[in-house]
């Protein structure tokens, strides 16, 4: 059984970094950080619970290769504990009539959860940890959250990835957009959401030095440290997924994409030129439409609500078009059927979903595997909350294969030229995360 103790922490930020540094020495950890990043002054609907959540170190692990949603439920129906984990974007492949025959560097696994010795939430200047009463005294605890805030957090070290290249080029990626366009004329679909990989081979970082990196370049709400033996997400996702609250769903696409002004005025008129760009809406619109039907499979009667429709919100690189839909899930359906009814994210896919992720397969070049996925947690009373994996970067370190992908939503309304422009800009942080200053960008 866990008990739970309750510390106060006197400076938050030093903390995150220690708990970081110190879950070095485990295999298996997960760190969902939301920056400390306020919403609420973009936008009244904020749902973030935790200001980090951390599960380290693992008593269980589970990598279903088939039936992974069948399995996931019987886990959590059985052990009622805290899981931590991930879905990779193939999981579309169980669902539906559907292949991942692209090249793939990184061999993740199809769905990876564990069950933490430890988990740590941190919120605001209080930490409470969870632990199992037969394992650990009280004692212990003081102990060990001691040893985390006396830990000696290393000095910042270069991060330099030379030979970062693109799997496609810009003319290949071009041509793909027009071809997608085409398929949109004919009526094939309304929208598909292309992606785009670069990648390094022979690269050696320091996974945890990076990340951190890539916190202080780009803080943002789901942002997760992801770790699997030798394998590794560093995540600066400002996307929800699906996040549960007792028997309400909440979802929160994000559709619409404007970069950030040199200037207080020139930032207000980018936003309120995001707000009313009739190609933006509609890819939020049709996606909105689409998360409404997915989460009615799950729904209570007349309970699909859409509470924000194209809701602005400001990060430090880009300004972001957000809506959230929300429902109450069905007192009769198990909350894992609400995972499964809605994934992958329309967000990453397309309208209609199933003919959108055949086309994504056929014209992108590389797996996506983990790439427009999930992480989150799973609570012992079944809540849970997930981010959606972009502005991210994976590495292997048995390869030393590192990959990070940025795409976004094609319509009718596209420019090929312009959505070029919109993945260089998204791929901005992350290549100043990995390039020494003075060397030279994508």
């Amino acid at each position: 059984m866990r008990k739970r103790l309750t510390f106060h922490i006197s400076n938050t930020s030093k903390f995150k970094e220690q708990l970081l540094f110190w879950s070095k020495k485990f295999e298996y950890v997960s760190i969902l950080d939301s920056n400390e990043v306020n919403l609420k002054a973009n936008s009244k609907k904020e749902y973030n619970t935790y200001e980090l959540i951390a599960g380290i170190d693992a008593l269980q692990i589970f990598e279903p290769e088939k039936n992974c949603f069948d399995t996931l439920k019987a886990e959590v129906i059985h052990t009622k504990d805290w899981w931590f984990g991930y879905l990779s974007y193939d999981l579309k492949n169980e669902m539906e009539n559907l292949s991942s025959d692209n090249q793939d560097g990184l061999d993740m696994p199809l769905m990876n959860f564990f069950r933490p010795r430890w988990v740590f939430i941190v919120d605001i200047d209080t930490l409470l940890v969870h632990y199992f009463e037969e394992e650990f005294s009280e004692e212990d605890i003081f102990t060990l959250v001691n040893s985390i805030q006396n830990l000696l957090v290393p000095k910042e070290k270069v991060v330099n990835v030379p030979g970062i290249q693109s799997r496609i080029s810009r003319e290949e990626y071009l041509k793909s957009i027009q071809q997608l366009m085409e398929h949109i004329r004919r009526g094939d679909i309304y929208e598909v959401n292309f992606c785009q990989e670069f990648y390094a081979e022979n690269a050696y970082i320091r996974p945890r030095q990076t990340f951190r990196k890539l916190m202080k370049v780009s803080p943002t709400p789901y942002a997760c440290f992801y770790q699997m033996g030798e394998k590794y997400l560093l995540s600066a996702s400002p996307e929800r997924y699906l996040k549960k609250m007792g028997r309400k769903i909440v979802s929160q696409p994000i559709k619409g994409t404007a970069k950030r002004g040199d200037s207080e005025e020139d930032d207000r008129r980018l936003k309120e030129n995001l707000f009313a760009d009739p190609k933006e809406r509609a890819e939020n619109i049709m996606i909105v439409d689409l998360v409404r039907n997915d989460l009615s499979r799950t729904a209570s009667k007349n309970s699909v609500l859409v509470e924000e429709l194209c809701g602005i919100y400001s990060f430090p690189q880009v300004h972001q078009m957000i809506s959230t839909i929300v429902s109450n899930l069905n007192e009769e359906v198990h909350f894992v059927e609400a995972i499964r009814h809605t994934f992958p994210m329309g967000s990453m896919t397309g309208a209609p979903k199933v003919r959108a992720m055949k086309l994504i397969e056929k014209y992108e070049s590389t797996k996506r595997g983990l790439f427009s996925g999930a992480v989150g947690y799973i609570t012992p009373t079944g809540d849970f909350d997930f981010n959606v994996v972009i502005r991210s970067i994976q590495y292997n370190e048995q390869n030393h294969y590192l990959s990070f992908m940025v795409g976004g939503a094609i319509t009718m309304q596209s420019d090929p030229e312009k959505e070029y422009d919109e993945c260089m800009l998204k791929a901005k942080a992350i290549v100043k995360v990995l390039k020494e200053e003075g060397n030279s960008y994508l």
